[in-house]
Order: C-alpha cells, then sequence, then structure tokens
C-alpha cells in the first residue's frame, strides 16, 4: 500500500519523554521515542523489566501524559482531550489488559465483561450473550458467576481479556498479556489479539519480553532503559532510520 493510501495512525508518539519524580533524583521511563500504530497492525514493545515498556502503554492509552514530546490519538493531540473526553474515549474505544488486571472484585466474572458492554448502550440480551461467547472463548465460561478474588492469577488475566476485547476495541493495549499463563494458554491469548487486529481492524500494542510473540508482530520495537534501539518488520529486516 502507497504511503498516500495509508490509513492514519490510532496512535502516534512524537519524541515522547517520560519523567518520574518522587523526591529522589528524576528517572527517565521513556527517553525521546517516536512510532505509530495503525489499524489492522499488531506492534510489539519487546524488552527486559525496567525497559520503559508499561510507561509507553500508559502513555499511548492516555492514561499519562508525557513530560515532554506529544501522544496523539486518532488524530488529535493528547492534551487537547479533557479528562471527561479522554474517560469516553477508552470507554469506547479502547480495550486494556494490565498486569494489575484492574478486576472489580465486588462484580461476578460475568459482570466485569458486561459493564463495558453496558457503557456502548447494547441490550440486555445482547450483553449476556456476547459476554457467555467471550468467556467460553477464553476457557473461563464455566467461572461466569464466581468473584475476582476467588481466580487464580491466569484465570483473572483470561477474564481481562475477554473484557478488553468485549467492545470491539480500536486500540487494544495488553501489558504482559501472557505473564500469567502456561506456554499454550498465552499462545492463546496472543491468537486472540492478532485476530482483532486482522479481522477487525484494530491496532494492537503488546508489551512483552517474550521472543516468541514476534511471530506475531508485524512489528516490534526494541527496547533498553526508555529509548528504541532497533525497529524491525515481521520479515525481520530493520526499517529505515530505526537504529537510534
Amino acid at each position: 500500500m502507497s504511503a498516500s493510501l495509508r490509513p492514519e495512525p490510532i496512535v502516534r508518539l512524537d519524541r515522547a519523554t517520560k519523567v518520574f519524580r518522587t523526591g529522589g533524583p528524576p528517572t527517565t521511563a521513556v527517553n525521546g521515542v517516536s512510532f505509530e500504530a495503525f489499524p489492522g497492525e499488531v506492534l510489539l514493545l519487546l524488552g527486559p523489566s525496567g525497559s520503559g515498556k508499561s510507561t509507553l502503554l500508559s502513555l499511548a492509552a492516555g492514561l499519562s501524559r508525557p513530560t515532554s514530546g506529544f501522544v496523539h490519538l486518532w488524530g488529535k493531540r493528547l492534551d487537547a482531550f479533557t479528562p471527561r473526553e479522554l474517560q469516553r474515549l477508552r470507554a469506547e474505544k479502547v480495550g486494556l489488559v494490565f498486569q494489575t488486571f484492574w478486576l472489580v472484585d465486588a462484580l461476578t466474572v460475568r459482570e466485569n465483561v458486561e459493564v463495558v458492554l453496558r457503557f456502548r448502550g447494547c441490550r440486555r440480551a445482547e450483553r449476556k450473550a456476547r459476554t457467555r461467547l467471550l468467556l467460553e472463548g477464553m476457557k473461563v465460561g464455566h467461572l461466569a458467576d464466581r468473584f475476582p478474588p476467588r481466580l487464580s492469577q491466569g484465570e483473572k488475566q483470561r477474564v481481562a481479556v475477554a473484557r478488553a476485547v468485549a467492545n470491539g476495541a480500536e486500540l487494544l493495549i495488553a501489558d504482559e498479556p501472557t505473564g500469567s499463563l502456561e506456554t499454550s494458554q498465552g499462545l492463546d491469548i496472543i491468537r486472540l489479539l492478532h485476530a482483532q487486529a486482522k479481522d477487525r481492524g484494530s491496532a494492537v500494542l503488546v508489551a512483552s519480553h517474550d521472543l516468541r510473540l514476534t511471530e506475531y508482530a508485524d512489528r516490534t520495537l526494541h527496547l533498553v532503559d526508555g529509548s528504541v534501539v532497533r525497529d524491525e518488520n515481521r520479515a525481520g529486516s530493520l526499517l529505515a532510520g530505526s537504529l537510534i
């Protein structure tokens, strides 16, 4: 596809830097990173713990603002959104799977997924049917009436993924989505996220230290100390100008 026909990126970071100041010396978690994520693309952020992967995902989701540089979501600069606009955008267009899962302990597994569809205005029958299919697809359908505190870490992970894809999100963001799962289960999750990109046209951003995930990524950004040190396409060739 020619550059002129390529769709607009869903996410674009332009020299984004994030510095944390907690009383001691400042810590640069992300250092001048630029990238774009397009509809139908799986973008893998690969690197060891502490390389800035989670912070980058937080910036891409609009959960955190850069100290310098810019983040654009659907062509609009992050600092141009009001907090209410960002909240609505995430509810309608973004699916999140973070390491803390963010499941609501007071809601059952079924209700944790249904609440996303409620925000989208889905009718009750549609909510229940879609939720059942998603939970069964994640192999946790038998846990629908259980509360999160009674789930294993792997079960929580699968419920979180079901919730993230429930609203047909245009942007899916997953932080170590295979970390709490056995190998076969983890790859099932990645295949599901890959299908969301290819079948539904979602942009999928995945952060991981697992090299096996490169097989499912269209592009892989290798991170070290908050910087992109290598940018590879799926064939493994370096993209022009990708070495920093």
